[in-house]
């Protein structure tokens, strides 16, 4: 038995340095002494990069995709007064959505890509160059732009870090339509149907 006991409290000694690893400075004598330990540190960061554009959570999945809906009062089709969203629309009502973009490995591309202009389903359509965009400051000095909507087509922005490799910016985005044309009646677009849904990507190389 005390042979097992001495061949644990061995290889107890052994394993000692592995699992401490602190410095120690032992000084002794007479006169001023001084004693130096040190600790090292070390963090390690994930590259991370994170888009909303209206209801999320902060870096995290949320697969709400908000309806920016249009209803043009009868007296007025096509007559260029601007029509806004209803209340409902956008995470933040009336048109107005959150929009942030973080990443922390440099430069950002961002983009909106849709698959055609606003269709009825009846053969006529609404180009996206009829929604205008205001974009408005959130929390960042700097808002995050809304790269413009084309029918069909893909636009975008190229984004460069203010510090660093890092790029945190948000705004708030309002969406409306600007009523120019008298257009055909019909419901254009729709929930993800009738070329109604645009896609916005962050693509960091």
């Amino acid at each position: 038995m005390r042979v097992f006991q001495k061949s644990l409290l061995a290889a107890a000694l052994l394993a000692a340095p592995f699992l401490a690893q602190a410095e120690s400075n032992f000084v002794t004598g007479n006169g001023a002494l001084t004693a130096n330990a040190r600790l090292d540190f070390q963090i390690t960061v994930p590259r991370v990069l994170y888009l909303r554009v209206g209801a999320g959570n902060a870096m995290a999945n949320n697969t709400t995709v908000n309806l920016i809906d249009f209803n043009v009062p009868a007296a007025q089709v096509g007559d260029g007064t601007t029509v806004a969203a209803t209340a409902a629309s956008g995470d933040l009502g009336n048109g107005t959505v959150t929009a942030r973009l973080i990443g922390n490995g440099g430069a950002i591309t961002f983009s909106s890509t849709t698959t055609g202009a606003l269709s009825n389903g009846a053969g006529d359509s609404i180009s996206y160059a009829a929604i205008a965009t205001s974009v408005a400051s959130l929390t960042s000095s700097t808002p995050l732009p809304h790269p413009a909507l084309t029918d069909n087509a893909t636009t975008t922005v190229n984004l460069t870090p203010t510090s660093g490799r890092v790029i945190n910016r948000d705004a708030q985005w309002t969406y409306s339509y600007t009523n120019a044309a008298v257009v055909a009646s019909g419901t254009y677009g729709g929930v993800g149907t009738q070329n109604g849904r645009v896609t916005y990507t962050a693509s960091m190389p």
